[in-house]
């Protein structure tokens, strides 16, 4: 009996495990070389709300989501934002027509959320439900010791400004347009992605091809 109880935990575990990798997509290494100079993609900077339906690539989106809160440093574990006390509170989310996702930073993956098309959930213009991605700023507030969520929310909407400012210097240097908002449903964005209790919506930024 006890050798059937466990045949049966161990093929459980199986088609788990089997359900999450089906749900996870590797992303192409991201490309960390190259692009215009810095002080062009400064100086080409703007935000822009001219979205048309267009994908990007794969390799497009690697890129977007390594500038946006990537590991540049593997043997730390640190990403390309600062963030207070190194409390790496951040996670970031895409919405695009496939459905939505989780970026891994570490394993430069997707994990599927859900295949809902939720893009028009992440803002109330228009647009966002065009564009090719809305990216969705989250921060764990577990993670950021005892502070007041007030606190909290503030020193996240920083580091949400640091990867806001990431995407919006990537686009300008791929020729891609971006605009970083505020008018959002925080609540209503939160139950679409199922998050926890402790994890917030903070910003959301959309990305894309101009018309």
């Amino acid at each position: 009996m006890k050798s059937i109880r466990l045949a049966f935990i161990i093929i459980g575990i199986f088609i788990i495990n089997q359900s999450i990798a089906q749900d996870l997509i590797k992303l192409p290494e991201p490309n960390k070389t190259g692009g215009k100079p810095l002080m062009q993609a400064l100086n080409e900077r703007q935000s822009s709300r001219d979205f048309i339906d267009k994908d990007l690539t794969q390799q497009q989106i690697s890129d977007l989501l390594w500038a946006a809160y990537g590991i540049n440093r593997t043997e730390t574990g640190k990403h390309t934002i600062p963030t207070s006390r190194n409390v790496q509170d951040m996670e970031v989310y895409i919405a695009t027509k496939d459905g939505a996702f989780l970026y891994l930073p570490k394993e430069n993956a997707l994990q599927k959320i859900t295949a809902n098309d939720i893009r028009e959930i992440t803002g109330k213009q228009d647009f966002v439900k065009i564009a090719a991605i809305n990216l969705v700023y989250v921060s764990d507030f577990s993670k950021s010791g005892t502070a007041s969520d007030e606190i909290k929310t503030m020193t996240a909407a920083t580091h949400c400004g640091f990867m806001g400012q990431n995407v919006y210097l990537y686009c300008a240097s791929e020729g891609l347009i971006s605009v970083f908002r505020a008018w959002i449903e925080n609540s209503e964005i939160e139950k679409a992605l199922n998050l926890p209790e402790n994890k917030h919506v903070i910003y959301c930024q959309t990305v894309g091809y101009a018309k």
